[in-house]
């Protein structure tokens, strides 16, 4: 029976010895991973304060809504012929395209060999040389040797318009004074009237409203509409199934006039500060080609799961702004600037007051601060006034505000 006693008392002490064999490894364990979290968490116990910036931002997808004006004409099955060139401005009632004729191209032959008939029989004309002949010569040259330095599509038309009448002016004073007068009258006679004929048979649009013209139409002018922004939400959007980045395409039956001076983007969003915008406050939009554009918000609209639907107005039609009917965007909610310090060297004393703990060869003294900005790791702070600080019960003689460069307690202890 000694035996048995003995043994049951050797195993309750084994037991007993494992059991705290495993609790001193848990504890060393817990220990360890702490320590290492410690590290971690706090590479250092203090922290120089520095200027810098916080900002809050955030990317985003977002429909271009614009105050536009589309025109189209009767004769839009013959095609465009673009006056106002895409992207530029037109004034109210200005003419910005035409539609071809129906007979236009066979018009324009019979015109262009007219033309070559005409030179021809000029260039037999050789001995009428009045000073009036000659300074159009001269004026033909020089609107030649210009034309072989034009890049531009508009200077390009506009020098070929000119020499095109100086060449008449040229032909009427030959054709009246030459001895085949009769022939070049009667050509040009023929020329005038296929004109005619080119003219009458065209139709001219001209602009509504002045604004810039864009040849882009993609039948959305009618349903994103800057007076409608109440009948929007998520839904709506999503159903246009229009994919952001895709560019609008070139029209040849239609055109439209935009307000150069507002467009409006419409996003849905669901971060804090979206669901803190204000109508009125001002942000900064970054498109995707980096252009960055100030806008303000326009309105806002909560939606039926959260989200907050937002409209931005922009001042300034960009060329982006105008191609494009859904895009990508960053939006910088807000940005300060100021003396920068970590969130967990923040205190609050009974008052609720927020300070940190300056250290200095004498130990640590506290400085009260007002959070300018606050982000989820950092702060932008600025040092109590003096009527703060009285109010506080300080005194102002003896007490430093917190500067750059000094050295604060980073997770100071209380």
């Amino acid at each position: 029976m000694g035996k048995i006693v003995n043994l049951k008392e050797t195993r309750k002490k084994i037991v007993k010895k494992k059991l705290i064999m495993n609790i001193l490894f848990i504890t060393v364990s817990l220990y360890i991973l702490y320590a290492i979290y410690l590290i971690i968490r706090t590479p250092t116990d203090t922290v120089t304060v520095e200027n810098g910036t916080l900002t809050a931002e955030e990317s985003s997808n977002g429909f271009i809504i614009r105050d536009e004006t589309v025109v189209k004409g009767k004769n839009y099955k013959n095609g465009i012929n673009q006056i106002i060139l895409e992207g530029e401005k037109a004034a109210k009632k200005q003419t910005i395209f035409r539609y071809y004729g129906t007979e236009e191209t066979k018009l324009q032959v019979k015109i262009d060999e007219l033309n070559q008939k005409i030179q021809k029989a000029l260039e037999k004309e050789n001995t009428f040389q009045s000073s009036d002949i000659k300074n159009l010569d001269n004026q033909i040259d020089s609107k030649l040797q210009d034309l072989k330095n034009i890049n531009d599509v508009k200077d390009l038309f506009e020098y070929k318009k000119q020499l095109s009448e100086i060449m008449l002016k040229k032909a009427t004073i030959a054709g009246e004074n030459s001895k085949s007068g009769s022939y070049i009258k009667s050509l040009m006679e023929k020329k005038s009237k296929y004109e005619k004929k080119l003219i009458e048979g065209s139709e001219y649009i001209v602009a509504p409203k002045s604004g810039i013209v864009s040849y882009r139409v993609d039948g959305l002018e009618n349903v994103l509409k800057t007076d409608g922004f109440e009948e929007l939400n998520e839904k709506k959007l999503d159903e246009l199934d229009i994919k952001t980045g895709q560019i609008i395409s070139s029209s040849n039956e239609e055109a439209k006039v935009i307000n150069n001076f507002e467009v409006y983007i419409a996003t849905v969003l669901d971060s804090l500060p979206a669901k803190q915008a204000e109508a009125g406050k001002k942000v900064l939009i970054t498109l995707s080609s980096g252009e960055e554009v100030n806008a303000t918000i326009h309105y806002t609209k909560v939606q039926e799961n959260g989200k907050v639907l937002i409209i931005f107005k922009i001042n300034t039609l960009t060329d982006e702004l105008r191609c494009y009917r859904k895009i990508s965007f960053n939006i910088t909610w807000w940005s300060v600037s100021g003396k920068k310090v970590p969130n967990d060297s923040i205190l609050e004393d009974e008052n609720h007051s927020k300070y940190v703990l300056r250290k200095n060869s004498l130990g640590t003294s506290k400085c009260y601060i007002k959070i300018l900005k606050t982000n989820d790791k950092y702060s932008i702070i600025n040092s109590y006034s003096i009527e703060d600080l009285a109010t506080l019960g300080i005194d102002v003689d003896t007490y430093k505000g917190i500067n750059v460069y000094d050295v604060i307690m980073l997770y100071p202890k209380k």
